[in-house]
């Protein structure tokens, strides 16, 4: 059996694991996202530990939080590019890895390869077209168009939409570098702990802010439906392990569409189409098990 490396680097945590599918998980190991002369080595470190218990891999998977460079035939492919993570820029990651351990390496977003994972064995199974979105540390998300990740000029960065901000109802100016108060700099977790004061885990179920969260993300929502046309939205996350966010988000998105997509899943079965990710929290670091299969496919060593 072909045995897989998945490594899902994530803004504040990075997950490396090896096996083949949710019901053969081998080994795994985290720890904290620090600069890339740090956990680079440690990745590397635990592959080369692993290929010793359990054989040689045939392919890895890499999922790392963005922007990225995912074009084969790109000079940067498998670069961070320019990420505010700091000491991540303009680093080359998939290629420190694979020069290290000599595998075929597949490189995308974290969100892009999560979308990977929950078609394979997640909430999206059976469906060509849908959408991973998740709202943590950052917001970003992933999109599969007739089967397929879109990529185009780069990858989406559906975090950096611009809703529209109500500054009477919500002074916060956002926490984006770069946009200040586009998606992600007004819903994520740091967002969130910067408007209110505390880290969102601390809120009750009542706070204010939480309807503000829903509010942009059902506008968010909205947009993507225009624009997407996803069969499904599953979104993911730290914020969205508060549960109760599911069924206001879905109310503000239909608020915000007034009627105007008139389609079953839209209109009668919302509950369906916004929806929690099928794998939990490993929907990235399993999405690198089914990109690194690709990937070993491609180069013949599956």
């Amino acid at each position: 059996m072909a045995l897989y490396g998945g490594i899902e680097a994530g803004g504040t945590k990075i997950v490396c694991a090896v096996g083949t599918d949710p019901s053969n998980f081998l080994a795994e190991t985290r720890f904290p996202t620090a600069a890339p002369g740090e956990v680079i080595p440690r990745m590397i470190a635990f592959f080369e530990e692993q290929t010793r218990l359990h054989g040689a891999l045939s392919g890895l998977g890499i999922a790392a939080f963005g922007p990225v460079d995912p074009d084969r035939n790109s000079p940067t492919y498998g670069y961070v590019t320019t990420t505010p993570k700091p000491g991540w820029a303009r680093t080359d990651f998939a290629g420190a890895v694979q020069r290290a351990l000599r595998v075929p390496v597949g490189f995308d977003t974290d969100v892009n390869v999560a979308a990977l994972g929950e078609g394979r064995w997640g909430a999206a199974q059976g469906l060509d077209d849908f959408m991973y979105l998740t709202v943590g540390t950052g917001v970003g998300g992933g999109v599969v168009t007739n089967g397929k990740l879109l990529h185009g000029l780069m990858h989406p960065e559906a975090g950096h939409i611009r809703p529209q901000h109500d500054w009477q109802r919500d002074p916060y100016p956002g926490h984006c570098p770069y946009h200040g108060d586009c998606l992600d700099g007004m819903v994520s977790g740091p967002a969130i702990q910067e408007r209110v004061g505390v880290r969102g885990n601390e809120l009750g179920e009542e706070h204010p802010v939480w309807d503000l969260v829903a509010d942009y993300l059902g506008q968010g929502c909205a947009t993507y439906v225009v624009t997407l046309c996803p069969r499904r939205i599953i979104i993911g996350g730290g914020v969205m392990e508060h549960t109760f966010l599911y069924q206001r988000v879905r109310e503000r998105t239909a608020h915000y569409l007034n009627g105007y997509i008139q389609v079953r899943e839209i209109l009668h079965d919302i509950d369906q189409f916004i929806v929690p990710p099928g794998l939990g929290n490993r929907s990235g670091v399993l999405g690198a098990f089914a990109l690194a299969e690709l990937t070993a496919q491609a180069a013949g060593t599956a």
